[in-house]
């Protein structure tokens, strides 16, 4: 995949191998165990393939027993389809199958949320998670690589094992779901034997909890919150889940003074008219209720991820920072996101198309009608990355709807972008010679440019090596060549996040501008607060450098 930096006077070459779906030719990774000392080379004897391995290349925080002899790798065939963890002799490279799984639609190894939770005991048995009967739970198979018994059970999904106890036969674990009488999406603590029996619930607050375990696993620190409520830390007993102690409780006092009131927790019908689907509403500190406001969604499709992301404490944010401008914004999960059952979660498989795009309508026309602060006729939308893609598929394909609408970085046509998520999610790429065509075809957003009839703005960084700025350029060629209005802004030399106070400001005065109505201020500068550090947010290097990079996902 070529790249072109345009700054210097002569412009620069750049260039990375990138495998996209249909590709006969693409990466295809092996793996070596080194000694330091001997200066060996053991090749392990997997044969090359595509997406050999998981994204994080383990199936345990450390790929090692305790003694170094064995090696353990959760490994995924192309478009996912398979997954399986293996064991490695560190001496000779031989590989053994411990567990596998598989799906007509893909495999996850665990919640894309949570840490990978598989985890190998030093006599080689696995406890596996799988989505199998529908919901993500934990099997246990034995050194032989044969199922001996599942741990759990029941419609509800196991998050990640937050530790295990090899003597005592004993695993913790999260999960979501269980008890109906908590909110949907808040991790919760387990414990059980490893043939299931001794089931323990061992927190009690509906909220939810990032759990810590102690070096000597007799103790747990578990911070929980809501997305409403701050962050509160304790000391459990990791035996029977009794609270210890209080360490910490989140002070919020400056936020308070500042009239922030947080995020409220929505609950609606997605576009069936029955699932129950959830969401996040961003309101003004100085709502008034008798006034009109235009709506944002702010939305990532996944199916990797949902639009909310955390549903622990939000203490503002951009979609917070955007309602005081004057706009109710909302981020909703829809129906293809994670978190709950299998099928939910492949609502849309093979059909990028989606987006969840038709939930955001239903929800947002539901949300009108509970409130009457909220004008239906002013909807916008934006989102960047898989977002991106997202927002404009949503501007093109209810332009009756959404009339405004900031796209960052969008992966407009999946066929250029990797096959690792990409055919992971819509399948492998299928050609259809007569009709000169692919399953990929429908989602292309440049194939529906001449949809477009509300405010558009597009932005890409052109060394972009994550998603192509070149998916952001076909959709550019084809509004022109539909003689179609927008915006657009390509950021020299900046790569996948545009999170520069530059381009936030330009989002804001965009909806402002086109979806208020209202004149933003003219090249006002957003700087940092100052900090701890000394630093008054003024200086360029401080304004541009706005927080890290994010994981390498559309």
């Amino acid at each position: 995949m070529p790249y072109i930096s345009y700054t210097t006077q002569r412009p620069r070459a750049f260039s990375q191998p990138y495998a996209l779906p249909g590709d006969t030719v693409i990466p295809k990774p092996g793996f070596h165990i080194l000694n330091r000392e001997s200066k060996s080379n053991v090749r392990v004897a997997l044969d090359p393939a595509p997406a050999q391995a998981s994204w994080n290349l383990s199936a345990r925080d450390s790929t090692w027993n305790a003694k170094s002899t064995r090696a353990y790798l959760s490994t995924l065939s192309r478009a996912s389809k398979v997954a399986t963890v293996v064991e490695i002799d560190a001496a000779t490279g031989v590989v053994k199958r411990l567990a596998v799984d598989s799906s007509k639609t893909f495999v996850e190894l665990g919640n894309p949320v949570d840490p990978t939770p598989n985890y190998v005991t030093e006599d080689a048995e696995t406890l596996f998670w799988s989505e199998r009967d529908g919901w993500g739970h934990l099997y246990r198979y034995g050194a032989d690589g044969q199922l001996k018994n599942r741990i759990t059970e029941g419609p509800w999904q196991v998050g990640t094992i937050v530790a295990v106890d090899e003597k005592l036969k004993r695993v913790w674990f999260t999960g979501r779901g269980r008890e109906g009488d908590g909110f949907l999406y808040h991790a919760q603590l387990y414990s059980a034997n490893f043939d299931g029996s001794g089931f323990q619930k061992l927190t009690t607050e509906d909220a939810d909890h990032r759990i810590t375990v102690s070096p000597n696993g007799r103790y747990l620190v578990d911070t929980y919150s809501r997305i409403e409520t701050p962050s509160v830390t304790v000391l459990r007993d990791a035996a029977t889940g009794r609270v210890i102690r209080t360490l910490e409780k989140a002070d919020v006092s400056q936020l308070a003074t500042l009239g922030f009131k947080g995020a409220k927790v929505f609950t609606v019908k997605a576009r069936d008219g029955v699932t129950d689907i959830y969401g996040v509403m961003y309101l003004p500190s100085n709502l008034d209720t008798a006034r009109r406001y235009p709506i944002i969604s702010n939305i990532y499709p996944g199916p990797q991820v949902g639009s909310v992301g955390s549903w622990g404490y939000k203490a503002g944010g951009e979609p917070q920072a955007l309602a005081e401008l004057g706009f109710v914004v909302v981020q909703i999960d829809h129906m293809g996101t994670p978190l709950r059952s299998k099928a939910f979660h492949d609502s849309y498989y093979g059909n990028f198309t989606d987006n969840g795009v038709p939930d955001h309508v239903a929800a947002i026309k539901q949300l009108a009608s509970r409130h009457g602060f909220i004008d239906i006729d002013r909807v916008g939308i934006f989102g960047h990355s898989g977002g991106g893609f997202a927002s404009t598929d949503a501007i093109l394909r209810y332009p009756d709807f959404f009339k405004v609408a900031v796209a960052g970085a969008g992966n407009h046509d999946n066929r250029s972008y990797n096959i690792y998520w990409a055919e992971k999610y819509q399948g492998l790429l299928r050609r259809d010679t007569l009709r000169r065509s692919d399953n990929f075809d429908s989602q292309s957003n440049a194939a529906m440019a001449a949809n477009l009839r509300g405010r558009l703005l597009l932005m890409h960084g052109d060394m972009d090596d994550n998603v192509h700025p070149a998916m952001t350029i076909q959709v550019v060629d084809a509004l022109i060549k539909a003689n179609r209005t927008f915006d657009l802004i390509i950021a020299p030399n900046r790569p996948h996040s545009l999170n520069e106070p530059y381009f936030v400001r330009r989002r804001w005065d965009y909806f402002v501008q086109h979806l208020l109505g209202a004149t933003p201020p003219d090249n006002y500068l957003i700087v940092r607060p100052a900090d701890a550090g000394g630093g008054d947010g003024n200086s360029p290097d401080e304004a541009e450098d706005e927080g890290a990079e994010p994981p390498r996902l559309p």
